[in-house]
């Protein structure tokens, strides 16, 4: 199999993936698996099994070394103290609360489907006067994009009492996107005439057709517009959604697609000009 391919997508790039990580550094974000189509995990079991295998030597135990056991995980407390991180009943529970009837029927997630597209839970910092307070109040951001409105939903919840404390709303924010986000741009190019290089690239380095999102390792960073630099398709782009994928073969090389843009507001695949 090749290990270089030159389609319409620009390079298929193999091993250390020089280029595609060049622009990961560029935009501040951090890529996933760049050793490329070489990963795997043989050598550093090999080695972690000869450095066991001398500390019983050195221990003087002579035979082989008594396999370690493997603790299982403590059970996670329903509700988290202080600065904890939120436990997965909290986590759930500040999700039912946040999503109220009204939000679910007035919003859109990125498939089109009815509710908000959840983006991320975290826990909220206290306030100013509670810093020193042992006893304050544990509180959960919810953060939910409405893709029928291009707006961010972030509700503050109270997890001692239970309810939503604040609620903002804002427009032009684009936080990084959420797997499921990924997934659909994804699924848009792929089924795109602009993604037929992909198609191209992903079948000569596997031999296999691309059909689904599964069949890739997606990063993306948000694309905005940039005036006098892009087609005007793409002057939407910080009111709406827009991504670019930096997608990799699973176990194998990088494509290179930056010069695609996927605006998830309208379902859109464009190519970037110049």
């Amino acid at each position: 199999m090749r290990t270089t391919v030159r389609r319409h997508l620009g390079k298929v790039v193999a091993g250390t993936a020089l280029a595609v990580a060049a622009t990961a550094v560029m935009v501040g974000i951090t890529l996933p698996g760049t050793a490329g189509a070489d990963d795997t995990g043989g050598t550093g079991a090999g080695q972690s099994a000869g450095q066991t295998t001398g500390q019983g030597a050195a221990d003087g135990q002579g035979g082989a070394v008594a396999p370690g056991v493997v603790e299982e995980a403590p059970s996670e407390g329903q509700k988290g103290t202080g600065r904890d991180p939120l436990t997965d009943d909290e986590l759930k529970r500040v999700e039912r609360i946040a999503l109220s009837r009204q939000l679910f029927n007035a919003a859109q997630d990125v498939d089109g489907d009815r509710g908000p597209q959840r983006l991320g839970v975290d826990l909220a910092a206290p306030e100013a006067d509670e810093l020193d307070d042992p006893k304050a109040p544990r509180r959960a951001d919810v953060t939910f994009y409405d893709y029928k409105n291009d707006s961010v939903v972030t509700k503050t919840v109270n997890l001692d009492t239970g309810k939503v404390e604040n609620t903002a709303t804002q427009t032009g924010v684009q936080p990084p996107l959420s797997s499921a986000e990924q997934d659909e741009a994804a699924r848009l190019l792929i089924a795109d005439p602009l993604g037929a290089g992909l198609r191209a690239d992903y079948q000569d380095a596997t031999g296999s057709k691309l059909t689904s999102p599964d069949q890739l390792q997606l990063a993306s960073m948000i694309y905005r517009a940039v005036p006098g630099a892009q087609p005007a398709a793409l002057d939407a782009c910080g009111k709406h959604r827009c991504v670019r994928l930096l997608p990799k073969v699973k176990n194998g090389p990088w494509i290179d697609a930056r010069s695609l843009v996927i605006d998830l507001s309208s379902g859109k695949v464009v190519k970037l000009t110049g």
